[in-house]
C-alpha cells in the first residue's frame, strides 16, 4: 500500500517550510556589517594630541590598536558623593586613523567611578565609560551606529577600549 499525504500533512510540511525559510534567513543587520574594534588608551604624553580642534579639552587620550589617534575629552557634568561614587558626562573628538584612513568622529560619553576620594581623583577602585558616536568624517563618514566602551586598569593606569562600528 502506498503512503497518502493528508491534507494535514500537506499543511504541515508547508507550515515548516515556511519557518525553515524565515529561522534560515540573513542575520541581523548588526551582525553582517558591524566591525569589531578594540585597543588601549592611555593619558597623552607632553606635546601629544595638539590639534588645535582639541584646545579646549579637559584631558587627552591616546589611542591604539584599531583606532590610532588622538581621543579629546570635554567634561559638561560632574558629581562626586561622599561615598566616593562619581559621575561625569560630556563630549569628545578623536582625531587619528581607522584602518589606515583618516577620519573624525564625535561622542557624547557617561563615565561612573568608585574613589577612596573622589574630590581629589584618589584611590580608583573601578572606573567605566560609554561612548556612542554622534558623527564622523573621512573614514568615519556615514557611520549608522557605533559605540566603544572602556574599563579602567586600575593598577595599569590605562584604559582598554571594545565596541563596534556599523558603517
Amino acid at each position: 500500500m502506498k503512503p497518502r499525504f493528508t491534507g494535514s500533512a500537506l499543511a504541515a510540511l508547508t507550515m515548516m517550510a515556511l519557518i525553515s525559510g524565515v529561522f534560515a534567513g540573513s542575520p541581523p543587520t548588526q551582525s553582517q556589517g558591524a566591525k569589531q574594534i578594540s585597543g588601549l588608551g592611555v593619558y597623552a604624553a607632553e606635546g601629544a594630541c595638539t590639534d588645535s580642534d582639541g584646545n579646549e579639552a579637559d584631558y587627552k587620550l591616546t589611542l591604539t590598536g584599531s583606532l590610532e589617534g588622538c581621543h579629546y575629552v570635554f567634561i559638561e557634568t560632574s558629581r562626586c558623593l561622599d561615598n566616593g561614587a562619581y559621575y561625569e558626562s560630556g563630549t569628545e573628538l578623536f582625531i587619528g586613523q581607522y584602518n589606515g584612513q583618516e577620519g573624525t568622529f564625535r561622542t557624547t560619553y557617561v563615565f561612573t567611578a568608585k574613589y577612596h576620594d573622589c574630590n581629589s581623583f584618589t584611590g580608583e577602585v573601578a572606573g567605566r565609560c560609554q561612548h556612542p558616536f554622534v558623527n564622523g568624517t573621512g573614514v568615519f563618514a556615514g557611520l549608522k551606529e557605533a559605540r566603544i566602551d572602556m574599563r579602567d586598569d586600575v593598577v595599569e593606569g590605562n584604559f582598554p577600549y571594545r565596541g563596534h562600528i556599523l558603517f
